[in-house]
């Protein structure tokens, strides 16, 4: 190469180094951001211990430890414009995305509140319609399993009275009340069914003396619509049903099964919903139910293999035909009669 190309190659690399340095840094692309973890807080008017709120707060609890949400809550909350003061305080301090709880007893109050923060999302127990923009309703449509159970205590009782000790005569609890009795008369004609509400949500100790008065009249299998009856079959070597969640533990000799509420398939459309910016108020009733793993009967413990083969044959047969889709279990909300 000539002296003078050589010298003519040498500037254009400096001034293409000059030119480079001159130049910003590239920015680095990034990292897609992962899903938001929302805020969640959880409204309950009753003590968490309660079968009914207890059932919530664990499907909220498992979305935790999933990494879903940040979950606050407050329990025993009671009524009487408690519960307003709770939301509202919570709503303005902490503006969670979604708040869960109970209405019942609490209607109103959790209505006003919902409509002054349009931005969260409100998703309530509740025996009343979904309200535009952003409440939703639920309920324990656990009326199948309950009929389940009422086919095995047909079976069982030697008596042919079997009593259910329930919490109010509204429609919630008598739809559970009238499938365990339909259940119950199916198998049984002669049965009598002894129903005792309490009037009150959660008095383990009246819920037991109601179940002790019934078994004092007769009954030898009771359903413990109410937390407290248990406690009473156990005392008297009976078997007894539990409700809303897997109560075997409470007394393992006494509780054949019962009707579990899972409110997990609930909790995750919601967080899907919210998390998606899709979320619409509406009544998530069939989140409750069989068909979407929202109800289901209670493990048997070892149960099946105490009980005759027929009644565990009859029973797995027709939550087959629920679950298919074969076999409807009638909602009948009217007050149950007590014979």
């Amino acid at each position: 190469m000539k002296p003078k190309h050589r010298v003519l190659v040498v500037a254009l690399l400096m001034v293409a180094l000059a030119l480079a340095a001159c130049q910003p840094a590239a920015t680095p692309t990034p990292a897609p951001a992962g899903p938001k973890t929302l805020k969640v807080f959880g409204a309950f008017a009753t003590p968490i211990e309660e079968p009914w709120d207890g059932v919530i707060h664990s499907a909220l609890q498992e979305a935790q430890s999933k990494g879903q949400v940040e979950y606050k809550w407050q329990d025993n909350i009671g009524y009487a414009g408690d519960m307003e003061k709770v939301l509202r305080q919570t709503a303005e301090q902490d503006k969670p995305d979604i708040i869960f709880g109970d209405a019942f007893g609490n209607e109103e109050a959790v209505r006003r509140v919902t409509a002054e923060f349009p931005d969260i999302a409100f998703v309530f127990g509740s025996g009343l319609g979904p309200s535009e923009p952003n409440l939703s309703v639920f309920d324990n449509w656990i009326h199948e399993p309950a009929y389940l159970s009422g086919l095995i205590a047909g079976k069982m009782t030697k008596s042919n009275v079997v009593g259910v000790v329930g919490g109010y005569p509204v429609p919630e609890v008598n739809r559970l009340i009238n499938a365990f009795t339909q259940g119950a008369t199916e198998v049984n004609p002669d049965v009598q069914v002894k129903v005792t509400f309490l009037n009150s949500w959660f008095d383990p100790a009246a819920a037991k003396e109601a179940a002790l008065a019934q078994i004092d009249a007769g009954a030898d299998v009771l359903y413990a619509e109410r937390f407290g009856v248990i406690e009473a079959a156990q005392e008297t070597g009976l078997l007894a049903f539990g409700n809303m969640s897997d109560q075997n533990s409470l007394a393992p000799d006494t509780v054949v099964t019962g009707p579990v509420w899972n409110m997990t398939p609930t909790v995750q459309y919601i967080i899907a919903q919210v998390a998606g910016g899709t979320y619409t108020a509406q009544d998530l009733k069939d989140f409750s139910m069989y068909a979407k793993g929202g109800a289901s009967l209670a493990p048997w413990h070892g149960w099946d293999q105490k009980l005759p083969a027929d009644v565990v044959k009859l029973v797995q047969e027709k939550e087959a035909a629920i679950k298919a889709g074969l076999f409807r279990v009638d909602i009948t909300e009217n007050v149950p009669a007590s014979e």
